[in-house]
């Protein structure tokens, strides 16, 4: 296809002449996007408000993405692409799905109707006069049994009592033996109802359970029919990457999966793999024999009510469905670095008090708590060699946040300060710089929180499965440029609890300067722990710490 002739390909209608190119791919899933991109998202934010259809459909709150690239003759342009699928007609400027999921007589469309038939017979078995006559003979029986064995019991009581009565009289050894008599009998006549009548609910639960076992195997048959249908798909989801190879998507997993055994969920790729912005941009450029330069993903509408989404942020690409596509997709281009440098500090300046017992530090923005998976450079490392003494960190601090922490010299402390935050007998106050202007002075945040397993480390809020998290907060200062500094002072201690609860609709909807996850990227995360009280772990006595704002 000659370019002009690809309607996909946009050109930049704002001066480029004096932006300076990247000279590396930048790294999709953490990255500030370049302004090359940043005016290829506006340009594609015009587009949208020109077609009211798409508004409306986009309203509703979409992943949308650009990808700057050179063609054949090294002039600069743009793609654009959307997650998912939209009912508009878009592929005049849109580039289309690496598969068409929507085509009318295409593999999903029938495996879809297939399917649909079966939730059909689904939908009639449970609604069907049999199941609801059965469901009520089920019922039935079983209030019978309450009614006849409470009825029985009420006669059992009555007869107890004259019983009693007539022992308060005196009565022959005989007259005993009887009453003792009657009472076996009733009890044995109690038991023969009970089990009568369970007899009968047996029958009515039996009746039900046939037609519940057929609505169980419709449901069997639909997932294996829905699993079937993905791999077929992901069959026909034929990807290329920058070296001109070709490889469906599963064969692309099954590549990751083999070389990431740990990161492996299910036997097959997610729903929706292929379907992003991204593999969709890179897919078309291949085809079409354009130069990947840089690329961003931003976020258009409505936030989701789990997930944390700003209309116009930026956002990386998602981990489960992207990681292992992209890394097939991108193999021969050159990338910036993947993880940035661990930032440097000697224990000087970052020690703020220690005893026998204990070290309380000043962690600095982008160094790690504890070693992880790629570095061993971490607070507690550098204070260990340090000190000569294997600290063990009673907390954590994220990566990009500054701040207080506490670290134990012995496995006793290291216990003792565990339980102390455990049973929340540790108060933490957080400062940090919010993007907006927070509506109420202070407040409490309780907003449950649980891991995004599809893009970890995100967290997400859920009211069902999550974990409960509270924040009380007070503002601080009101800036002039529409920033607000907040105290926040956690009551318990979830992952990204802080930033999720500051930047959620149902929380303060400002996040947190600098969040790259959850919010825009700046020069750093303007989050700092800045002052903590505790027991200490010798003394009893209630210490204070405190750390200066850095930002």
């Amino acid at each position: 296809m000659k370019m002009m002739q690809c309607h996909q390909l946009h050109r930049f209608r704002a001066d480029t002449e004096g932006i300076a190119f990247p000279e590396q791919f930048n790294n999709p899933f953490r990255y500030v996007p370049h302004p090359l991109a940043e005016l290829a998202a506006e340009q594609v934010k015009a587009e949208i408000a020109a077609h009211r259809d798409w508004v409306c459909q986009l309203q509703k709150g979409k992943m949308l993405g650009v990808l700057v690239v050179r063609d054949a003759e090294g002039k600069p342009g743009f793609l654009a692409a959307y997650s998912g699928n939209l009912a508009a007609d878009t592929q005049a400027y849109f580039v289309p799905a690496i598969y068409n999921l929507l085509a009318p007589d295409g593999e999903f469309k029938v495996g879809e109707a297939e399917i649909s038939n079966i939730n059909a017979d689904i939908a009639r078995l449970q609604a069907s006069a049999r199941r609801t006559d059965a469901a009520r003979e089920l019922e039935v029986a079983k209030a019978k049994k309450d009614a006849a064995l409470e009825a029985f019991k009420e006669q059992m009581r009555q007869a107890k009592t004259r019983r009693e009565a007539k022992r308060q009289q005196g009565l022959s050894p005989s007259a005993q033996a009887a009453l003792i008599k009657e009472s076996q009998f009733q009890k044995a006549e109690l038991k023969r109802l009970r089990l009568h009548h369970d007899a009968l609910i047996a029958q009515k639960k039996m009746a039900l359970d046939d037609i519940d076992h057929e609505i169980v195997a419709l449901k069997k048959l639909r997932k294996r029919m829905s699993e079937a249908l993905q791999e077929r798909i992901f069959r026909l989801m034929v990807v290329k990457n920058a070296q001109g190879e070709q490889r469906d998507l599963m064969e692309v997993f099954d590549e990751f999966y083999n070389a990431h055994p740990s990161l492996q969920a299910s036997p097959i790729p997610p729903a929706g793999a292929g379907e992003c912005c991204a593999p969709k941009l890179l897919q078309f450029a291949f085809l079409h024999g354009l130069t990947p330069v840089c690329i961003a993903e931003f976020w258009w509408g409505a936030s989701p009510a789990q997930e944390v989404r700003h209309h116009g942020h930026y956002y990386g690409a998602c981990l489960s469905k992207c990681r292992p596509i992209l890394s097939y997709m991108l193999k021969g281009i050159a990338m910036e670095e993947t993880h940035a440098q661990p930032t440097i500090a000697s224990p000087k300046e970052i020690i703020l008090y220690q005893d026998p017992w204990i070290v309380v530090a000043n962690k600095p923005a982008g160094m790690l708590t504890v070693p992880g998976r790629l570095t061993e450079h971490s607070l507690q490392s550098i204070l260990s060699q340090a000190i000569g003494c294997d600290l063990k960190a009673a907390h954590r601090l994220d990566m990009s946040t500054s701040g207080i922490v506490v670290l134990a010299k012995t496995p006793q402390v290291y216990a003792f300060l565990q339980t102390e935050f455990a049973e929340r007998r540790v108060e933490k106050c957080y400062m940090a710089w919010l993007e907006g202007e927070v509506a109420t002075e202070e407040g409490v945040i309780d907003l449950p929180l649980r891991p995004d397993i599809t893009d970890r480390p995100r967290q997400m809020v859920d009211p069902l499965h999550g974990k409960r998290a509270i924040t009380r907060y007070k503002v601080v200062e009101r800036s002039s440029n529409g920033r607000t500094l907040v105290h926040f002072h956690p009551l318990t201690g979830r992952t990204h609890q802080l930033r999720v609860h500051a930047s959620h609709p149902s929380g303060l909807g400002c996040p947190i300067v600098g969040d790259m996850l959850y919010g825009r990227a700046a020069s750093r995360l303007m989050l700092h722990a800045a002052s903590i009280s505790f027991t200490h772990p010798q003394s009893k006595a209630t210490v204070c710490f405190s750390a200066p704002l850095p930002f």
